[in-house]
């Protein structure tokens, strides 16, 4: 099925000002039991579904990282070895953001379409020396080889939920979540849950520079999270962790009990898994939240709205 942000070419994302451009259509067949299930890349999804929709499975995820793609000219080298003013194409401000203030001696230019309109662009013009984009996407799609680089995280952070494919669900349907929820893979559902809440709390959207870096490592989840001026000059970094040990014990336990009851209220940012912890599930949900609760209380709140602003205003 085709979506609005399908259509809209021509517009940076973060300018049409609508959170939910790839999943409304989909959604609308959900609702007029067209489809009983749609999948999504979990990054377009908001944090706040509609009414009556929620997230039935998050698959393992990909590599989250973003990737360059260099013009078959600039073969070999990096990041770093282009040459001063080299035009980068990206629409994302997160990208933008991070890698202005790491690679100053680059230009970065706003880039729409799907992967292969912006491959073409690449290749076929000269307008660009390299664009960014999701290592997930391009290795999906099989054009693993055309990744010249991957951004590791002192780079550049990745999107909430980039990398893992989302099945949403009528949260009514009992039967059908049960029978994705053997999709769900749980570090992923953790990671994820934890990011959600940090970009919820935070109110941000496409429109503005949130980035994250999460990892699961013996029982701990870690989550950084990082708010930028579109520039990249003004940040705001930090890093938290909590125990999630309970996830394995419980999901072992799970089997010997009936699961929770399935109702909207035990969603979180969206998500249902029964079969998970939901001890772990509320932690990480609180990790989040507690994250952009410290950045908001350094300064995050002034660092969006300004960046909101002048986004608007381009």
């Amino acid at each position: 099925m085709t979506t609005t942000g399908d259509k809209i070419l021509d517009t940076a994302l973060s300018k049409i000002g609508e959170k939910s451009l790839f999943t409304k259509e989909l959604e609308n067949a959900l609702e007029r039991n067209e489809v009983d299930l749609v999948v999504h890349s979990l990054k377009d999804l908001p944090t706040s579904l509609p009414p009556g929709f929620t997230i039935g499975a998050v698959l393992k995820r990909e590599n989250p990282h973003d990737a360059v793609v260099l013009h078959p000219k600039h073969a070999g080298k990096s990041l770093d070895t282009l040459p001063e003013s080299s035009a980068i194409g990206t629409s994302s401000l997160r990208r933008a953001a991070q890698l202005k203030k790491r690679f100053p001696h680059l230009v970065f230019k706003d880039i729409r379409g799907n992967l292969n309109t912006r491959l073409k662009k690449l290749d076929e013009k000269e307008d660009f020396a390299a664009i960014i984009l999701a290592a997930a996407g391009l290795r999906r799609m099989g054009w693993e080889n055309r990744i010249s680089q991957i951004l590791e995280p002192e780079d550049c952070m990745y999107a909430v939920g980039q990398g893992a494919l989302a099945v949403e669900v009528r949260a009514r349907d009992v039967d059908i979540l049960e029978m994705v929820s053997v999709l769900h893979d749980s570090d992923t559902v953790l990671r994820c849950i934890a990011e959600r809440a940090f970009l919820r709390r935070l109110e941000g959207g496409c429109s503005v520079p949130v980035a994250v870096h999460t990892e699961v490592k013996d029982s701990q989840l870690y989550l950084t999270g990082a708010v930028y001026s579109l520039d990249g000059s003004d940040s705001l970094k930090e890093t938290m962790q909590t125990s999630v040990a309970a996830a394995a014990a419980a999901a072992a336990a799970a089997d010997d009990k009936s699961s929770e009851e399935v109702d909207e209220c035990v969603q979180r940012v969206g998500v249902t898994a029964t079969k998970l912890s939901g001890e772990a599930q509320d932690r990480a949900e609180r990790l989040g939240v507690d994250l952009a609760n410290l950045l908001l209380s350094k300064g995050a709140k002034e660092i969006l709205t300004v960046a909101r602003q002048l986004n608007d205003a381009r």
